[in-house]
């Protein structure tokens, strides 16, 4: 049929624009851009138009810029791929960050959650699991509880619930033993230095969040200053690992038993080396960052096998191809949700990703550059490589547009156009941002 309408090229060259995204927002509307003069500031001949009713798929097609990788795998991988850079940035530097953060001390933190009861595991060494069995390390059993009925569902979700909260306080207290360290109140920490991090959620195959955090110590301005003569990634280390240990959050009464929230006692803490140190023993920058960004494009769904979007009925979980333990972890979600007391923690909302509700990856302000940048270095990119001939970057314009949702998602034509160009398609001769 589109072969029939003459339409197919002019098609395939509006969904090559999408770099593989298949589950495109559809927007209807139009966009004028006008010259404009930089004297007289008046108004002059139109640059470029663009209506929506003349473009081959009747719609301007948006990508959906997904970062899970269920839903949308190219999406996640230009998501993985900034993430990546960010963090990079921040252990070398560029960006818009010196180079200098190199020399900084920084190191790589694992922080877990507690127990809520023994599951499935591979113990280190000869030893078998608790159940008995050894376990090979895809094992669907992995994770799970070993007796599903005496686990603590309840306080598992209530845990994903507060992680968040969990590493504000971590990262208040670690403040604080930092300054204890170096002799300074915590008033007059601000003026010496300064905590720097970027951290991003991973859920373990037992449906708890843990964190993965590179955590650097600056000068009073971040990575534009260099770090006081006392620091040292000793220094840090060992202040991550008293306010790991200090760090707790009060949860909620519910039934009379109070809920208290810390860290599990599984703290890895590791220095990291410039990528001149590469032995087998060293834990490089590159590999730093490659792993966090692997992370930032998987939710629940990957390591539990849960849902990778919300539920709007609990009824939704009888045709749901999930796990029991994950079917388990839902379903007391969803019971929180109704209690009236536990309102502002969205509980049913948040169903599907067992609880939490923070956000996968996140910074601090002065790590390094940020997702939004990176984005607009690539949209600004693309923009002067559509722009018409015989315009100027440095002319003044102003821009008309009036944009409606009209749908998400490709017609069968299309998805089955978009898939004969898959090889065609991605970022390559795009900048590397």
């Amino acid at each position: 049929m589109l072969a029939s309408l003459g339409t197919m090229p002019e098609l395939a060259s509006q969904l090559s624009t999408l770099g593989g995204c298949t589950r495109p927002v559809r927007l209807d509307g139009h966009r004028t851009e006008y010259e404009v003069n930089q004297t007289t500031g008046e108004i002059g001949r139109v640059l470029h138009h663009l209506d929506s009713t003349t473009l081959p798929a009747g719609n301007l097609l948006v990508r959906c810029n997904n970062r899970r990788a269920t839903r949308c795998a190219a999406c996640a991988e230009t998501y993985r791929r900034d993430t990546y850079h960010l963090i990079t940035a921040g252990l070398r530097g560029g960006k818009g960050t010196p180079e200098r953060v190199a020399t900084h001390p920084r190191v790589f933190t694992t922080l877990t959650a507690p127990s809520f009861g023994p599951v499935h595991n591979r113990p280190s060494g000869d030893r078998n699991c608790r159940c008995g069995d050894r376990h090979d390390e895809g094992d669907a059993v992995l994770g799970t509880p070993l007796d599903p009925d005496t686990y603590d569902y309840e306080a598992a979700v209530l845990w994903n619930a507060h992680a968040g909260a969990l590493w504000r306080r971590f990262s208040i207290y670690l403040r604080r033993e930092v300054a204890k360290r170096a002799g300074l109140t915590q008033r007059a920490f601000p003026d010496h230095a300064r905590i720097s991090f970027a951290k991003v959620a991973e859920y373990q195959k037992r449906g708890a969040v843990h964190f993965h955090a590179v955590i650097r110590l600056d000068g009073p301005e971040g990575g534009d200053s260099p770090p006081p003569a006392w620091a040292s990634a000793d220094v840090l280390t060992d202040a991550i690992r008293a306010a790991a240990t200090a760090a707790r959050v009060d949860g909620p009464l519910i039934d009379e038993r109070a809920h208290a929230f810390v860290f599990g006692r599984q703290l890895d803490v590791r220095p990291i080396r410039s990528a001149d140190f590469d032995g087998a023993q060293e834990l490089t920058e590159r590999a730093v960052a490659a792993y966090i960004a692997k992370y930032a494009t998987k939710g629940a769904e990957t390591a539990t096998g849960t849902l990778d979007r919300p539920l709007r009925f609990l009824a939704e979980l009888a045709q749901a191809r999930i796990t029991e333990h994950a079917r388990r972890m839902i379903r007391t979600a969803w019971s929180l949700g109704a209690r009236a007391e536990l309102a502002d923690l969205r509980l049913r909302a948040w169903a599907h990703m067992l609880g939490f509700r923070g956000h996968f990856s996140t910074k601090s302000r002065r790590y390094s550059t940020t997702l939004g940048a990176l984005r607009d270095a690539r949209a600004d990119w693309r923009r002067a490589q559509s722009a018409p001939p015989g315009s100027r970057s440095d002319q003044t314009t102003l821009v008309l547009s009036h944009w409606v949702f009209a749908g998400t998602g490709l017609s069968a034509g299309e998805t089955w156009l978009a898939a004969s160009l898959e090889p065609a398609l991605g970022t390559e001769g795009e900048p590397t941002v």
